[in-house]
C-alpha cells in the first residue's frame, strides 16, 4: 500500500482540503476526535489534533497502515524483516496504555507487586496489560484528552466533587486501540469516562465503550454542564450535527446531557476543567 498524499499531510501536521480526503475517513476519525476543522467560506479543511494519535488509530483501523510502524528510510527488505513478510503481518510495536494517579497505588504486573506513583509530570505505560490487575474498589476514569490525563492533579477537585472520595486509576486511549477496552473487560471494577461534552465525545464513550461494559461504566457529567454548555461551541456543534443528530441513549443521564447539546446547539470541550 502507499499512503495518499493527503494522509501523509496529515501525519505531517498539515491542513488538508476536505476534498482531498474520503468522505468516510472524515467522519472515521472525527468520531475519533482525532482532526479538527477549519472552515473558509463554503470550504472546510481539517488537520490532526494529534500526529501520534492519528498514525496509532491507523494502524490498528486497517493493518495496511502497519508501514507506519516502520521507518520511512527503510528499505523493503528491512519492512519484510520487521513484519514478518512484505505483506505485512499484524505486528504492534507498542501495545498497551497510559496510566496515572496522583495517590500511590498497590497493583501486580505478571504476578509481582508494583506501586503506581508517577511523579507529577509523569506517568507509566503499562505495556503487558493482559498480566496488570488493580484492587477491585479501584475506580478507572478514562481521560480522552491528553492534556487532561497529564494534569491529573490540576482536577482533583472535580473527581472528588463529582465521584466521591476514591481511589482513582486514571487511564488513556493514547495512543487509539482496543487495548484499554479489552483490559477493562476483563476486571469488574466500575468505569467512568471523562470526555468531550459534545456529540463526537459521546458517540466514542457509546460505542467503544458503553456497548461492551454496560451498566458498569458512566460518563461523568459535572453539575455545572449546563452553564458551560450555554457558553461552549457553536462550530463544534455545527460541524458535528449532520452525522451525529440522531444520536440517542437508553442511560437517562447521558441522554439528558445530549438533550442539554442539542438545546444550546453548543460543544464544550473538557480541557475547559482543568484549574
Amino acid at each position: 500500500m502507499t499512503l495518499s498524499a493527503s494522509v501523509q499531510a496529515l501525519l505531517a501536521g498539515e491542513q488538508v482540503a476536505g476534498s482531498r480526503l474520503s468522505g468516510r475517513l472524515i467522519d472515521e476519525l472525527m468520531a475519533e476526535g482525532l482532526l479538527t476543522v477549519v472552515t473558509r467560506g463554503s470550504r472546510k479543511s481539517y488537520r490532526a489534533r494529534d500526529t501520534e494519535a492519528l498514525k496509532r488509530c491507523l494502524i490498528d483501523k486497517d493493518e495496511s497502515y502497519r508501514m507506519l510502524e516502520v521507518n520511512a528510510t527503510d528499505s523493503r527488505a528491512s519492512l519484510a524483516i520487521a513484519t514478518g513478510n512484505s505483506k505485512l503481518v499484524t505486528v504492534r510495536s507498542c501495545p498497551g496504555f497510559p496510566i496515572n494517579t496522583y495517590e500511590p497505588m498497590a497493583c501486580l504486573l505478571n504476578g509481582r507487586e508494583m506501586t503506581v506513583s508517577p511523579q507529577e509530570g509523569s506517568f507509566l505505560f503499562i505495556s503487558d496489560w493482559q498480566s496488570f490487575s488493580i484492587p477491585h474498589d479501584v475506580m478507572v476514569v478514562g481521560i480522552e484528552n491528553m492534556e487532561n490525563f497529564r494534569k491529573i492533579r490540576q482536577q482533583r477537585k472535580l473527581f472528588e466533587a463529582e465521584l466521591g472520595v476514591h481511589q482513582f486509576l486514571f487511564v488513556s486511549r493514547y495512543p487509539q486501540s482496543t487495548d484499554l477496552r479489552s483490559w477493562l473487560m476483563t476486571i469488574t471494577n466500575r468505569y467512568v469516562h471523562f470526555g468531550d461534552f459534545d456529540l463526537a465525545g459521546i458517540h466514542v464513550f457509546l460505542t467503544e465503550f458503553y456497548r461492551y461494559l454496560g451498566n458498569r461504566s458512566s460518563y461523568l457529567i459535572p453539575s455545572d454542564v449546563e452553564l458551560r454548555l450555554a457558553k461552549g461551541s457553536a462550530a463544534r456543534y455545527d460541524e458535528q450535527y449532520d452525522k451525529f443528530h440522531h444520536l440517542c441513549c437508553e442511560n437517562s443521564e447521558i441522554q439528558r446531557l445530549i438533550d442539554l447539546i442539542n438545546k444550546y446547539h453548543h460543544g464544550y470541550d473538557q480541557e475547559g476543567y482543568i484549574e
